[in-house]
């Protein structure tokens, strides 16, 4: 039996000094496919997938690179796109 995936969309308006702990919080979840952050012009100014297999290889840089847009960021907005099986499981 053939399961389909279909995502929805998650956003969270933060400031600048709440950006890491909220991609923190959102990555220890485990349900998010990819973050997006964008600045007060709607820009997409980082974005990044999450595979579940690479977790472990792949957070230290994420946090890193989120880390330094925390000094040059105001306000964001952060999407994340959510991982949901269509029957609910």
């Amino acid at each position: 039996m053939e399961q389909k995936e279909k995502s929805n969309h998650e956003s969270f308006k933060v400031s600048g000094d709440e950006i890491l702990s909220k991609v923190r919080e959102i990555i220890k979840e485990g349900n998010a496919r990819r973050i997006i952050i964008k600045n007060e012009k709607d820009e997409i100014i980082m974005e990044f997938p999450l595979t579940v297999g690479a977790i472990g290889v792949v957070v230290a840089p994420i946090f890193a690179a989120v880390g330094t847009l925390t000094a040059l960021a105001t306000h964001c907005t952060i999407i994340v796109e959510k991982r949901n099986n269509e029957n609910g499981k």
